[in-house]
């Protein structure tokens, strides 16, 4: 009566179940997948699922995967930012901008710095940062109540410890916020083998590898949230930092991890500073 066999009518139910079974398997894998990266866009979670597709035999390209997220409203938001962490307003010497027109050929030959802040119930938290600006390793970070020099010290103590190569030197780029710039930083950062680099202007994209890796933690680890106090964020962004650097994948880095990309030194295409932190 309906134009369609009874054999035909049966094979399209069969096939619609077995669809839905699939969708099933790759939902829960992307739910997997986001308990530890909450953020991850579709592109990316696309790499991730690659494995479990092949295992389950399951043929999706990403569009697909477009589609049954964008019905299951899985699909990630993007978000504003806006805090300003820096203070430029001192008579301290700023060194030049040496990462400007530089050629990025290796791990552990910039690390980019920076403070952001992190909201809790007792106030604001502040996040020092030092991050290789090859890989996109995070290599140390402190977290404390205040922005007062021994925090950003503690972050360069933590990265330098994490140096993997045998670099002689390596350049230390900043902001021109009064922690970076004073000589008792400048002089601890030296007696650590640092050539200090600074911007000079208050434009963010000098400094856009860090603004950005900050941006990453926040909006896609949970630290923009009010967390309860300085404690558990610190347990927070232990955590965060290592799936970071171990488990999300970068389009700067042809969707490798930052661990894996730091571990290689010298095996991605060359890169100015400029172009890297686009």
């Amino acid at each position: 009566m309906f134009g369609i066999s009874k054999q035909a009518y049966y094979k399209r139910i069969k096939t619609e179940k077995v669809r839905e079974k699939k969708h099933e398997i790759v939902l829960n894998e992307v739910t997997a997948i986001r308990k530890r990266l909450t953020q991850t866009g579709t592109r990316k979670l696309y790499e991730h699922l690659r494995p479990a597709l092949a295992f389950h035999q399951i043929k999706m390209g990403r569009d697909a995967l477009f589609d049954l997220l964008r019905f299951n409203q899985l699909l990630i938001r993007r978000t504003k930012r806006f805090h300003f962490t820096t203070d430029s307003n001192h008579m301290y010497y700023t060194s030049p901008n040496l990462v400007k027109n530089l050629e990025i050929t290796h791990a552990e030959q910039v690390f980019v710095n920076d403070i952001t802040y992190i909201k809790t119930d007792n106030g604001h938290a502040y996040l020092s940062l030092v991050t290789d600006a090859y890989s996109k390793k995070i290599m140390g970070w402190s977290l404390d109540d205040n922005m007062k020099v021994s925090m950003v010290k503690e972050a360069l103590i933590m990265a330098n410890r994490n140096r993997i190569h045998n670099t002689p030197t390596v350049i230390h780029h900043s902001d021109r916020g009064k922690q970076y710039c004073c000589p008792d930083y400048t002089e601890f950062a030296g007696n650590l083998n640092f050539v200090m680099s600074t911007t000079q202007n208050s434009d963010p994209y000098e400094n856009a590898i860090a603004e950005r890796i900050n941006g990453v933690l926040k909006y896609e680890f949970g630290l923009r949230k009010t967390l309860p106090s300085v404690d558990i964020a610190r347990k927070i962004v232990r955590q965060a930092v290592d799936i970071y650097n171990n488990e999300r994948l970068h389009w700067s880095l042809d969707l490798k991890t930052p661990q894996y990309v730091h571990e290689k030194y010298n095996k991605q295409k060359y890169k100015s500073y400029a172009r890297m932190a686009a």
